[in-house]
């Protein structure tokens, strides 16, 4: 079974985040549901996520950050639009679909785009600004509910995880909105709490 550690412990993200650079599997909290994360760049971690999951292939994962900064990792050119909304939207619960950057693995998106997001949540932000951009999805196996809590995290993955982050119950809701930001004015491709009339007020 996976460490348990808490969530709130910077002695935690120093352990979560040598594990991640390992090629390991992390589960961390999130505003909305725990998530299974790897580190973006190394392509076989992001197909042990794919494999720990039973997630097809051609789901892309998408990406958190912890600043807007780490945003220059992610996409080699960010829209001007996109770059409005994360300022006035992060950390929330907006998913933005900018071009990817060259230097991600094809198997993190088999797309010339990614889908990225600061998350709402200490815990998550902590760990994120010491390692940088991740891959994050959801902790759970495909078809399944998303974990909500640290132990249904770990019964769902076992061994596949090597660290599990605990915040207590994660605060569920409604997942995030999701806008191509690749065309002007954005495009909702799956709806959130963030309506589309509030995109297009923040780009027009």
């Amino acid at each position: 079974m996976p460490l348990i550690l808490p969530a709130d412990a910077p002695e935690s993200w120093q352990q979560a985040a040598a594990a991640l650079r390992r090629g390991e599997l992390v589960v961390l909290p999130t505003d909305t549901v725990y998530g299974l994360a790897a580190w973006p760049w190394d392509a076989a971690a992001i197909a042990h996520i794919y494999a720990a999951k039973i997630r097809p292939e051609a789901k892309a994962l998408p990406v958190l950050v912890g600043a807007l900064a780490q945003l220059e990792a992610i996409t080699a050119w960010l829209p001007p639009c996109a770059e409005r909304l994360a300022a006035r939207f992060w950390p929330g619960a907006l998913t933005l679909v900018v071009p990817k950057h060259p230097d991600l693995p094809a198997a993190l998106s088999p797309y010339d785009t990614v889908g990225v997001r600061m998350p709402d949540h200490p815990a998550a932000l902590g760990l994120l600004r010491l390692t940088g951009p991740l891959a994050v999805t959801s902790a759970n196996i495909s078809g399944e509910p998303p974990a909500r809590t640290a132990a249904e995290a770990a019964a769902q993955f076992g061994d596949a995880v090597a660290i599990v982050l605990d915040a207590g119950p994660a605060p569920g809701g409604q997942p995030s909105t999701v806008a191509d930001c690749t065309v002007t004015p954005p495009r909702v491709l799956r709806a959130g709490p963030i309506s589309e009339a509030a995109l297009r007020i923040v780009c027009s």
